[in-house]
């Protein structure tokens, strides 16, 4: 009973989704200092996810979606502390008759159950409120996606690198194998800016990729799954979410 109290208890943590404010991501590292030691060549090591949360695409969007999808993040909230209220209202009372003399358990665990029920239902329909966003971020992150391995052989072509390695596959090296500046340079110049709202009935890739493989599974065709339509070449201007 006390486990299900606390997770009953726990319904502020669970289900906040109060407008997040504008991530702070680390500073793209600076050029590349030239080396004492000596230098192996053709070897290159860069952080993927650093650059991609770097690229201008990823912070132009990251600023735009608070103010595009306000209406989005308001209702959302609202709703939030509609079921918070609800559901400690039901805590309370659970509480109350917790306490009570000879307190009839099987009510309190129909109570505790109801209250766990209406955590799970409140944070699923928190999610579906705020499917425009992550849809939204899911939409900016394929279009970066999309420019990245060209970004990535263009840089290793310049670079002279022929082997890329992640930074969690290395012990220790100096800053004169970090490809990370010159990747994100391509993918700047391939994609200055990226299209924050997506076009009416797109879907993420593995919503895509888990309908058509459902199809394949019922022995149908797969639907055609409907595909954004590539971004025109953009340049330097940033592009507005519609």
């Amino acid at each position: 009973m006390k486990t299900i109290l606390k997770a009953a208890t726990a319904v502020a943590v669970v289900l906040t989704v109060a407008q997040p404010a504008i991530a702070q991501t680390p500073a793209a590292p600076a050029a590349t200092p030239a080396s004492n030691g000596i230098t192996v060549p053709g070897i290159g090591i860069a952080n993927i996810d650093l650059i991609v949360v770097n690229s201008n695409a990823f912070k132009v969007a990251q600023t735009q979606r608070p103010q595009t999808y306000k209406a989005t993040y308001d209702a959302a909230e609202a709703r939030r502390k509609q079921i918070a209220d609800q559901i400690t209202g039901m805590v309370t009372k659970f509480n109350a008759d917790r306490a009570l003399p000879n307190a009839n358990q099987q009510a309190l665990a129909q109570q505790a159950q109801s209250i766990q029920a209406m955590e799970a239902s409140g944070t699923q329909e928190l999610q579906k409120l705020l499917q425009p966003v992550s849809y939204s971020e899911a939409y900016v992150q394929e279009q970066i996606s999309e420019k990245l391995n060209a970004a990535i052989n263009t840089a290793m072509t310049k670079q002279r690198i022929t082997l890329l390695l992640n930074p969690s596959a290395v012990v220790a090296t100096t800053n004169a194998y970090n490809l990370n500046q010159a990747i994100l340079t391509e993918l700047n110049t391939a994609l200055p800016s990226a299209q924050l709202v997506p076009p009416a009935g797109w879907e993420p890739r593995e919503v895509r990729e888990a309908k058509a493989q459902q199809a394949a599974q019922q022995g149908g065709a797969a639907p055609a799954a409907p595909v954004a339509p590539a971004p025109a070449a953009t340049t330097g201007k940033k592009t507005k979410g519609r």
